[in-house]
């Protein structure tokens, strides 16, 4: 998805959703992260 035009390289989104697969229980849900940052929703 994306392509060459992409933002994002394989490893950061790897990376991404290594960490927020990885929160502990009781972490945060029902919100969007773009990289480490929380996004208003």
């Amino acid at each position: 998805m994306g392509g060459e035009k992409t933002e994002l390289s394989v490893e950061d989104v790897a990376k991404m959703a290594v960490r927020l697969a990885t929160l502990p229980e009781d972490g945060p849900t029902g919100r969007f992260y773009y990289m480490d940052d929380q996004l208003p929703g």
